[in-house]
């Protein structure tokens, strides 16, 4: 089959199914004027004496109230198929302006495949491009409108300065990490795809299609009122059922414009797309694997890299590095990079990276206290080190609401600090010895915060003691109260920082302050940070999600089967640790999270009034972690401050794997297989083992946030 030959046969294919599309329209129209056929029929009949009678006018009355009534119900499925706004992509629209070569570079393609030239271009944090129609009136006018004659280049043909091109949409990790001409050769088959696009009958399809879709939408929100609440039913009932007779139509529709476009393009840069289409996948992988084990931890904490694209070609690089078999990509790297094309590159990172947080996470729009940028320089810093102590924290909080001992008895006056000492013998002790007062202990907590709300003590100040055969001592939770805390004598004492390790004075509070003794478990004890310590504003989940009793109940005993391996002091320590992590997000999320964001600017921005956000995070990357792998996470945590405060370590990025912890400028092995043996058998070995050969103190206290 010639390329000629591959074209005319996918358009042709491609207009023939726009037309069946086009035919369900027509079908549903005649069937909603049908009853108003027939009225009239019924009508002109009386008046002209052929259809007289008592009979045929009751039937006259009943078929004009029918048409009547379906003509009203089509009238406003097909207004609100018509006005309702279409789904677009979040993207970052790129301005001419900025990126006049990146504009030049698509013009002079469309010119050479012979199809029109898309009427602007974006950007979204992706690894894929594609073409959208942004022309429903609810979208407003194209970017480009403004510019459609410089859009067509000088010279160029007058149906190439048509305003209602579609939009071109290219993956930012592809501008990063491609050279000029695999960009090139990747976007010449979407840009052809503007060719059967721009037939009236596949373009009339298309708005049909989406027009249903998004009257599906519109019946699908909630309403309240009984009026309201039918009438989304009947619009949704006829909005599914147009839609299931077109779809396989518009399925094949899609793929005979693929396939024309992809032999359209075949007559440019054919070879290089070959090698081109190795870099998707490996640009796919990166992006992946930075977003869900780099990007993820700094929103966790309420911070968003503003890097992310330069981040992928760090990773792809040191993956170059590690496997022989992507030795050959790291030479490509002389080459003049895609993003080049763009005036201001930094920018345009800075605003993808942003929409990333938003579209994968859900963060606000804008920057603020709890929610701002971080540069990779800063990450071991500002992120792994912060995360690390503020789970350490966290680990702690929930061992005093346990009532875990603070220190061993016999143990030295000044031991009593946050030790990962503490966690292992909690752990390791056999279960048969607490198990009971540990368990009751959580449920008095919860049974107080579901009474009185989170963060409210309880009115009976018996409520949350451990039962009085309890042979563990009792210790206060971490809560609002700043009664029990020592005096403050400096600007950092709002919360304890343990500066010196080896230190045998206390090392919180005023070292000169009275204080209880060791040996006394009834005396209140100074919590390990308190609520004014930082906290990530963003846990796990984005945005709740409201849930039926039956899927609570499936969830309640997903969590179980999770916990079943662990042990019994495990298993109450990770529910403590989700509830403190709830308590948390739902204390820290900020009201206005998911407001709207303000107007983009002409250079980069969020194409905020083009989406609704109200929704976000729409593409969550991971689903919850389970309670033993927060359990899992915070022990690594309270591990690596042990190794930074006792042995010397240092947290630093890995661009693959995330969070990493450096002993003598070398990555550590992986903590996880060590850690999983004191989670799930209650043994200690393999983690001690580990720690005595590098060098690290459990007894010593570790400085938290």
């Amino acid at each position: 089959m010639t390329g000629i030959g591959g074209v005319e046969m996918g358009a042709q294919a491609a207009r023939s199914r726009a037309l069946a599309v086009l035919r369900v329209r027509s079908r549903a129209l005649a069937v909603a004027l049908l009853p108003a056929a027939a009225a009239v029929i019924l009508l002109v009949g009386g008046s002209t004496g052929h259809l007289a009678g008592g009979g045929w006018d009751v039937l006259r009355w009943i078929v004009s109230v029918l048409a009547l009534c379906v003509l009203l119900a089509a009238g406003g499925v097909a207004l609100v198929v018509a006005r309702s706004r279409p789904a677009v992509t979040p993207t970052v629209t790129v301005a001419e302006e900025s990126a006049p070569d990146l504009y030049r570079m698509v013009r002079d393609l469309a010119d050479r495949l012979d199809v029109p030239a898309p009427s602007a271009i974006a950007l979204t944090p992706d690894c894929d491009s594609w073409l959208e129609d942004r022309t429903h009136p609810a979208h407003g006018p194209p970017p480009a409108e403004k510019h459609h004659d410089d859009l067509a280049g000088p010279g160029g043909p007058a149906h190439r300065r048509s305003a209602t091109a579609p939009v071109l949409v290219i993956g930012s990790p592809f501008l990063w990490w491609m050279r000029v001409g695999e960009l090139r050769a990747v976007l010449a088959p979407v840009v052809a795809g503007t060719g059967p696009s721009a037939h009236p009958d596949i373009a009339a399809a298309r708005r049909f299609i989406r027009g249903l879709d998004a009257a599906v939408a519109v019946a699908s929100a909630g309403r309240r009122d009984p009026v309201s609440r039918v009438a989304c039913a009947g619009l949704g009932w006829a909005s599914r059922l147009l839609l299931r007779s077109c779809r396989g139509h518009a399925a094949e529709m899609e793929r005979g414009v693929a396939t024309a476009a992809a032999e359209r393009a075949q007559a440019v840069d054919y070879g290089l797309r070959i090698v081109a289409q190795e870099q998707v996948g490996l640009a796919y992988a990166g992006w992946d694997r930075l977003l869900t084990r780099v990007a993820l931890p700094a929103w966790r904490m309420g911070r968003w890299p503003s890097r992310l694209d330069v981040g992928v070609v760090a990773a792809l690089t040191e993956l170059s590095r590690r496997d022989r078999l992507a030795e050959g990509f790291a030479s490509r790297l002389g080459e003049r990079p895609a993003c080049d094309l763009l005036e201001e590159p930094g920018v345009m990172d800075e605003a993808v990276s942003l929409l990333a947080a938003r579209l994968f996470h859900g963060g606000p729009a804008e920057t603020g206290a709890d929610w701002s940028p971080v540069g990779w320089e800063e990450y071991p810093e500002e992120v792994v080190d912060r995360t690390w102590r503020t789970d350490a924290a966290r680990l702690h909080r929930v061992l005093d609401t346990l009532g875990v001992r603070r220190a061993a008895e016999g143990a030295a006056p000044g031991t009593d600090g946050p030790t990962l000492a503490r966690v292992l013998d909690h752990l390791t002790t056999p279960d048969g010895a607490s198990t009971a007062p540990l368990t009751a202990g959580i449920d008095a907590h919860a049974a107080t915060e579901t009474e009185n709300g989170p963060g409210t003590p309880s009115a009976d100040p018996d409520a949350s003691r451990p039962p009085a055969d309890d042979p563990g001592p009792s210790r206060p939770p971490y809560d609002d109260s700043d009664a029990s805390r020592p005096p403050a004598d400096g600007p950092d004492a709002s919360h304890p920082v343990y500066d010196d390790p080896d230190a045998s004075h206390p090392p919180y509070g005023d070292s000169d302050a009275s204080r209880p003794p060791v040996d006394d478990p009834d005396a209140p004890q100074p919590p390990y940070g308190g609520p004014d310590a930082p906290q990530p504003p963003y846990g796990d989940h984005a945005t709740p999600v409201p849930t039926t009793p039956a899927e609570d109940a499936e969830d309640d005993e997903d969590d179980e089967d999770d916990l079943a391996d662990t042990t019994a002091r495990g298993a109450a320590l990770a529910a403590g640790l989700t509830a403190q992590l709830a308590r948390e997000e739902a204390e820290a999320r900020p009201a206005g999270a998911h407001a709207l964001s303000s107007a983009p600017g002409p250079a980069a921005g969020p194409d905020a009034a083009l989406w609704d956000d109200r929704a976000l995070p729409l593409l969550p990357l991971q689903p919850p972690r389970t309670g033993r792998e927060i359990l899992t996470a915070h022990i690594t945590a309270m591990v690596c401050c042990a190794a930074m405060d006792t042995a010397g370590a240092a947290p630093a990025l890995d661009w693959l794997d995330g969070p990493s912890l450096l002993f003598d400028g070398a990555r550590t092995a992986d903590l996880a297989p060590s850690v999983l043996s004191l989670v799930e058998a209650g043994d200690p070995g393999p983690l001690r083992a580990w720690m005595t050969e590098l060098g690290i103190r459990p007894e010593k206290p570790v400085r938290l946030v």
